[in-house]
């Protein structure tokens, strides 16, 4: 663990004097608080208690609260996070929703999500701030694939978050800009040890307040 916190602040020192790569993609507009789901999607979360979902018991997590219509997720000594209790389906659907970092230095939203039979997760503002990415493809973190990239994230603010699984591919979208276009065929997708209680879809950040609303899932037809 220490080695993994002296890799982050050495690569989040890197990134701060070498910048992003990349568009940095415009920022969400303060939004007004909790929203209904657009036409043919469902809301995860009803802005008003954590029913359907339950706080995932990781052994470091920090406070977990609903408020204003959002769940934060208070900082804790490694991930702090929210799992989904009900049905979740493993392939072709879409999932929608805002996260904001309030405090912390790390990973904001760390959606963990199916894949058929396997597991990923989808990393935003990990390892000091900047990477977006899966873990884990072939075994190799966000940090470590083809899939990185750096971007940089401002704290108090909205990013809007998309992901879509469909067969043979992920594809994830920040603030309307495709962050991940990945092909799964003949890649190994698996997920990290400290995430393994967030199955089979969970939110969570390390070692910041994180901020989450708005959290919606839609099912797609196979011809969408």
């Amino acid at each position: 663990m220490a080695a993994l916190r002296l890799f982050t602040a050495g690569l989040f020192l890197i990134f701060m004097m070498t910048g992003c790569t990349g568009n940095p993609g415009q920022k969400s507009h303060q939004s007004t608080g909790h929203q209904a789901p657009d036409p043919g999607w469902t809301a995860l979360f009803d802005g008003q208690s954590l029913e359907g979902w339950e706080i995932t018991n990781f052994g470091t997590q920090g406070p977990v609260q609903v408020s204003a219509g959002k769940i934060v997720l208070g900082m804790g000594d490694g991930c702090t996070g929210v799992t989904w209790k009900g049905a979740f389906p493993v392939m072709n659907y879409e999932v929608k929703l805002e996260a904001r970092k309030v405090t912390g230095n790390d990973f904001f939203c760390g959606m963990t999500f199916p894949v058929n039979e396997s597991f990923c997760s989808l990393i935003v503002g990990g390892w000091g701030g900047p990477v977006v990415g899966l873990s884990c493809i072939d075994g190799h973190d966000a940090s470590g694939n083809e899939t990185r990239v750096l971007k940089k994230y401002d704290q108090d603010t909205w990013y809007k978050i998309h992901l879509k699984v469909t067969p043979g591919k992920i594809k994830a979208w920040i603030d309307g800009e495709q962050a991940v276009n990945f092909s799964t065929a003949n890649r190994k997708l698996s997920i990290r040890p400290e995430v393994e209680l967030s199955k089979p879809f969970g939110i969570c950040s390390w070692i910041t307040t994180a901020e989450l609303k708005n959290i919606h899932l839609r099912k797609m037809d196979v011809s969408d």
